[in-house]
């Protein structure tokens, strides 16, 4: 089994947050001395963390259920709950992430680069925390909100500046291995290479990194072979470099179909064709894969290739080669657009941005925003007081005058939050006074819906 992962589906669920504590001061000569409920603790957070000594994706594949640790219920004596501890979870450099639908969430390249996958709930508020003026002694405290869980799927692209492609057994590791104090698997027998390989040059002032495609074949575009796992790994590459067998014992292959199918395959995964070519006649050290070489090396030339001879074997011709990479990699780097310094853009809500909306479903009405889903995630319907203060903060927040002008009558069906999981009430409208189109009015009583 090849201890090389490139690609996890990966199941991760953040901390949720403490329940907040609902609590009644008492000591000696002072049985009622006031609230003094702790708040919940916050959820910790799933963090993906870029560290350029992970090689691979390994780790989550052979355990891809991860979850990071909830925050603690708060206590009374004004203790808080304690926070729940970030779940860091280091990945390669060049980590992609999607969501379950192939959607793009993070690129993940350079060291210390940061996605939080999901996010920890918030802690509920303890009942000193919710004393007012007018609710001097709250009988209740906010539920912890539950941490966001999800699935995502982490692929990783090498992070190389050469990539070497060919058959297999044109000898593209042991070229690596000869540039390079890479030491990878080696063998006279196709598919000796099954992950890619990455080494690291030095020419003259330029230091770049070379990697190996391994498994292209006819078809590896479409999944045949070893291609469509790994073609991914020669995106993030500035250079390509054709590895061509000239002492091949195969009839049906020469340097040029080689060469053919392979760009082929290439063309039809996309994405490549700004990136420069070179080739690389290999195994020259053969008397028979010299001979060819020099025959088709011309043919190579007036297709615009720049064209070295080598042996990975004798390592005849591998320093031109690698200065001429090098000198490749430089003009390619040097012709990187210059990073612009991230500015921080604050945009502030409207002051008149209600901050939800009410949509239509049939016969009920659906109220949908971060605060009102919020709250009523944070609410303990057992308890009446709870449920009194969750209707006081919407009705604060507009959603029952907003509910008036969207046609609701007393008794409506309100559904708030998303479709699998609402929150499901008949409307008892409680309008306060203010302007004059609200008017005072008991809970549940409201003149202007009389007759409708």
């Amino acid at each position: 089994m090849t201890s090389f992962v490139d690609r996890v589906v990966l199941h991760v669920a953040a901390g949720n947050g403490g329940h907040g504590c609902a609590s009644v001061h008492r000591e000696k000569f002072k049985p009622l001395g006031g609230p003094d409920g702790g708040n919940g603790g916050n959820g910790g957070d799933v963090v993906l963390v870029v560290d350029q000594s992970e090689p691979t994706l390994l780790d989550y594949h052979r355990s891809p259920h991860r979850a990071a640790t909830s925050g603690k219920a708060g206590h009374g004596s004004h203790r808080n709950g304690a926070e729940g501890e970030d779940l860091v979870m280091p990945v390669p450099d060049g980590t992609v992430v999607f969501d379950v639908d192939g959607n793009q969430l993070a690129d993940l390249v350079g060291a210390g680069a940061r996605y939080v996958v999901a996010s920890g709930g918030r802690g509920g508020l303890g009942n000193a925390s919710l004393a007012s003026q007018r609710r001097k002694a709250p009988g209740f405290a906010l539920l912890g909100e539950p941490g966001e869980s999800c699935d995502v799927v982490l692929e990783l692209k090498s992070i190389a500046d050469v990539a070497l492609v060919g058959y297999p057994s044109a000898g593209k590791s042991s070229v690596i291995g000869a540039l390079s104090a890479a030491k990878p698997k080696i063998a006279d027998y196709p598919f000796t290479t099954l992950v890619p390989n990455l080494g690291v040059v030095e020419a003259g002032s330029v230091r770049y990194t070379i990697a190996d495609v391994p498994g292209l074949i006819p078809g590896a575009s479409e999944g045949k072979g070893l291609g469509l796992e790994f073609l991914r790994h020669v995106e993030r590459c500035e250079i390509l470099v054709h590895v061509l067998d000239c002492a091949t014992l195969e009839s049906d292959r020469d340097p040029i179909t080689d060469l053919d199918t392979i760009e082929n395959e290439l063309e039809q995964y996309g994405g490549l064709n700004d990136r420069p070519r070179m080739v690389a006649l290999n195994k020259i050290d053969v008397p028979e894969a010299l001979e060819l070489a020099e025959l088709v090396e011309p043919l190579l030339r007036e297709r615009g290739y720049e064209v070295f001879k080598v042996s990975a074997v004798s390592r005849e011709g591998l320093r031109p080669l690698s200065f001429a990479m090098a000198a490749a990699v430089d003009r390619a780097r040097a012709a990187r657009p210059t990073a612009n310094v991230e500015r921080i853009v604050l945009r502030p809500k409207a002051v008149d941005e209600s901050g939800f909306e009410i949509v239509r479903e049939g016969e009920a009405f659906r109220i949908k925003g971060e605060r009102p889903e919020r709250w009523v995630r944070q609410t303990d319907f057992s308890n009446d007081e709870a449920v009194g203060y969750l209707g006081d903060r919407l009705a604060r927040l507009g959603v029952e005058a907003a509910l008036y002008e969207a046609g609701a009558t007393a008794g409506c069906e309100v559904r708030i939050g998303k479709q699998d999981n609402s929150v499901i009430f008949d409307w008892e409208p409680t309008i306060e006074a203010g302007g004059s189109t609200h008017i005072t009015a008991r809970r549940g009583f409201d003149e202007r819906l009389e007759g409708r």
